[in-house]
């Protein structure tokens, strides 16, 4: 078996159908770990022949989505969430990549064509310096061992001879009706193609986290991304999202003081509007990207404010 296709899933029936044709005629096998949904969800899964594993609903997503990862057979795991789409270019790049030998990769990578952007997302990802925007890219920070992205240009690479094991996936996040390029949300690079038993989610913090053995490339095409086609998805996603920040604040046990209240309040949702707005350009996108810079900073606002006024156990 080649290519397995794994999700987890609650109440996705809305987005689950497409989800799935948009990739069942590049996989062999169809993994779904559902938590528990009150919806069509897995009637829907059923209808495209998938193995459905039904089981709870934990805060942390990513423990379902280890387990569809520890269920698929396949060489080589693609790996979505219900709003995604494979283009059909994405399909085909990915039927060729996973059959192409080490040589032929190395190769297919030094000749893409957004290398370079690709590799600055890449980087910037690695030093956590893009943090997860509100609704859409809550899911995207990755942390992996990747000796290849510290040769990246150098011939060392060629003595290490490391086996390709994962590959980010470019991926175009649809909001309010466009797909926006700038602002810091393109290529929003995920990585959701990776060679069994190379790559698991540690499930240890609210952003999503895929940690890899081996060696991390990019694919051209682009992952269509149908986060917040509405503002009222966006909003239920981006509370979801403040509340995990005031887990996560808990957690670590963040002071509330004065430096603390200055900081969320106003010098983080200032300097984040800025930033996506003037240096990454986010005002090329339209209105759509103001409404979604704006929204993004005040997640900092809102999740400190939360987190200050809830009692401490």
């Amino acid at each position: 078996m080649k290519l397995s296709l794994c999700l987890a899933t609650h109440n996705e029936e809305e987005n689950l159908g497409s989800c799935l044709e948009s990739a069942k005629q590049i996989v062999d096998e169809v993994v779904i770990i559902d938590g528990s949904s009150t919806d069509k969800t897995v009637e829907i899964a059923k209808k495209y022949g998938a193995r459905v594993i039904v089981t709870n609903n934990p805060p942390m997503f990513h423990v379902n989505k280890q387990k569809a990862l520890d269920a698929c057979k396949g060489d080589w795991i693609l790996q979505l969430d219900a709003d995604e789409r494979v283009s059909p270019e994405l399909a085909t790049e990915i039927k060729n990549v996973i059959n192409m030998d080490t040589e032929k990769l190395r190769n297919y990578e030094i000749n893409l064509p957004e290398r370079e952007l690709f590799l600055r997302h890449e980087r910037l990802i690695q030093s956590d310096v893009i943090p997860a925007q509100a609704g859409i890219q809550s899911k995207n920070t990755t942390v992996y061992n990747s000796l290849d992205s510290r040769f990246r240009g150098n011939d060392k690479v060629k003595s290490l001879n490391l086996e390709y094991v994962a590959f980010f996936l470019p991926r175009l996040n649809y909001f309010l009706g466009k797909f926006l390029r700038y602002g810091g949300v393109y290529p929003d690079g995920a990585i959701r193609l990776v060679k069994r038993g190379k790559a698991h989610f540690p499930c240890k913090d609210v952003h999503e986290v895929m940690k890899v053995d081996g060696k991390v490339g990019w694919l051209e095409s682009p992952l269509l991304h149908y986060d917040s086609p509405t503002f009222k998805r966006y909003l239920e996603r981006n509370n979801r999202y403040i509340n995990m920040m005031v887990s996560q604040f808990k957690e670590e046990k963040l002071e509330k003081n004065f430096m603390n209240f200055i900081n969320f309040i106003f010098y983080k949702p200032i300097v984040w509007f800025f930033s996506t707005q003037i240096r990454h350009k986010g005002i090329l996108d339209g209105w759509q990207g103001i409404v979604f810079s704006f929204f993004s900073a005040l997640r900092f606002p809102r999740a400190y404010t939360k987190y200050f006024f809830t009692r401490q156990p």
